[in-house]
């Protein structure tokens, strides 16, 4: 028996979100907890699962608040690392007209790059049964190291591997990196999370259908999922697929944390109800509730710290 249902690695960092201007009419930013990594597991926390973090962040004020928010969502901290010299990462998110985000990193370094092979927790991915994570532990050399090393050790301890691109291009000295990167996680992963612009940056085409088969095809990927914003998203298991859209009354103030939301809610499903299950009809009801999750915290500001109860998620979809 495994210890853990996901432990995940990866960047902690704070958002700046906007949240309304002062009197003076300048822009009041937030400090909110944030970090895709962190964010899926604050909602596999809500829907009753055990989950852990390996990461680092700076031994500064923004460090003590990320920890506390961590903490408090329900994940195990035994894996962060404090880093005594590099502050923590900052992120300053802008909020478009329709929801979508523009970003800003201070990072150069921030403490989330500075993670190496050695700090990392290996206790925890021996006793995982899902370890999770994106490229922004993959963007420099020696936390490149520490993430690869994570994916090996759970991997030979029998640990799924879930994989999210997240593709952050500011982040990136080159984007041929960046490919290379996301391809690595690709060649690693039973279970794929990625996004309608990544599906094209990878694949060099717009038709889904192509890109997804293409992805399939080269690295053997068991389980996808396509999201695709306004749309909806798409899942492809063997030879079942599913498609679903997104619930349309549901207005969105900001999209942060969106595609971290779903990917929580597919695991916490997943976790549930088994690979073995999924065929054309779970595949559509995994979809419904991954959406559902992931339209109520676009309601809200930020992500780590309102990720919606799954009460409220089966309520939207009984409504």
């Amino acid at each position: 028996m495994k210890q853990w249902d996901v432990v995940a690695l990866g960047e902690l960092l704070i958002d700046f979100t906007e949240n309304g201007k002062s009197e003076q009419g300048n822009p009041l930013l937030e400090a909110n907890p944030g970090g895709a990594p962190c964010n899926v597991l604050a909602m596999l926390n809500k829907l009753g699962r055990k989950t852990a973090f390996i990461g680092k962040v700076g031994r500064d004020s923004f460090g003590r608040q990320l920890a506390e928010a961590v903490k408090e969502s329900g994940t195990d901290l035994s894996g962060l690392v404090y880093d005594e010299k590099v502050h923590t990462t900052l992120a300053f998110v802008h909020t478009l007209g329709d929801g979508e985000r523009e970003f800003s990193f201070y990072r150069n370094p921030g403490a989330d790059m500075m993670l190496t092979k050695e700090e990392v927790k290996e206790e925890l991915l021996k006793n995982t049964k899902i370890f999770h994570f994106g490229t922004l532990s993959s963007t420099h050399k020696g936390v490149r190291e520490a993430t690869r090393y994570a994916v090996q050790t759970a991997k030979e301890n029998g640990a799924l591997i879930s994989f999210d691109p997240n593709l952050r291009e500011p982040l990136w000295d080159s984007l041929e990196d960046a490919r290379q990167e996301i391809a690595y996680g690709l060649s690693q992963c039973d279970i794929l999370k990625i996004s309608d612009n990544e599906l094209e940056f990878m694949t060099g085409t717009a038709d889904y259908e192509k890109g997804v088969a293409q992805l399939r095809e080269e690295y053997e990927i068991p389980l996808i999922f396509l999201t695709l914003g306004k749309d909806g998203s798409r899942a492809y298991y063997r030879d079942f697929r599913a498609e679903q859209p997104t619930f349309q009354e549901i207005r969105p103030v900001e999209k942060t944390g969106a595609g971290d939301t779903f990917e929580g809610c597919a695991l916490g499903w997943l976790l549930e109800n088994g690979m073995d299950s999924l065929n054309n009809e779970t595949l559509s009801q995994l979809l419904r509730f991954a959406n559902a999750g992931a339209s109520l915290v676009t309601t809200r500001k930020g992500a780590l710290r309102v990720m919606p109860e799954k009460a409220e998620i089966e309520a939207l979809l009984d409504h």
